[in-house]
């Protein structure tokens, strides 16, 4: 059985459909493709920075998105960084047992509730995760400073736009609280 009959066979429903309809888009939209390409890339590097200074500690880039988050609004819920995440209770326990181990996050009992479990970040994980966004923070710093002032609001317009339509307003209200807790601190 050669390899295209194969991957049919065993494709879940609907899969067939939108890899038709990715393939007309793609083969249609060179323009877009190339975006596509280029979001990789930069993507590759802007996490690339960040990736050199976590292997000092054994982390990867999921230890990064906790202790990003951790940081950026102290208290949080494990639920509500499940929900950022989107990713299972699984993953984030692996990750999260060794940033706690390691002493970079800790777990309070909550206020109201006692069986909730709020993250903070300890010292030693707010130097790091500081020193994780001053390294992007540059490298956005210096891209923004070669646009001209036009481009700049258009990029932050662009990186909104990608997240879907239905979480925008949800990802505004993570930015309002992400904002407030730094003013907070």
């Amino acid at each position: 059985m050669d390899e295209l009959v194969a991957r049919k066979i065993s494709e879940p429903p609907g899969v067939a459909a939108w890899r038709n309809t990715a393939a007309e888009a793609a083969a249609g939209d060179g323009d877009a493709l190339e975006l596509v390409e280029l979001f990789f890339f930069a993507y590759r590097d802007f996490v690339g920075d960040a990736d050199r200074l976590l292997e000092n500690y054994g982390f990867g880039r999921a230890h990064h998105r906790v202790l990003h988050f951790v940081n950026r609004r102290p208290g949080l819920t494990i639920a509500a960084l499940l929900d950022i995440l989107r990713i299972t209770k699984q993953s984030l326990n692996r990750v999260l047992k060794q940033l706690l181990e390691a002493g970079f996050v800790e777990a309070r009992a909550g206020v109201v509730d006692r069986r909730q479990r709020l993250l903070y970040p300890t010292p030693k994980g707010a130097t790091l995760a500081r020193d994780l966004a001053a390294l992007q923070s540059a490298r956005f710093r210096k891209v923004m400073d070669e646009l001209p002032p036009a481009a700049r609001g258009a990029a932050s317009k662009f990186l909104f736009a990608m997240i879907d339509a239905g979480e925008r307003e949800r990802v505004r209200a993570h930015l309002a609280c992400a904002q407030a807790a730094g003013a907070a601190t």
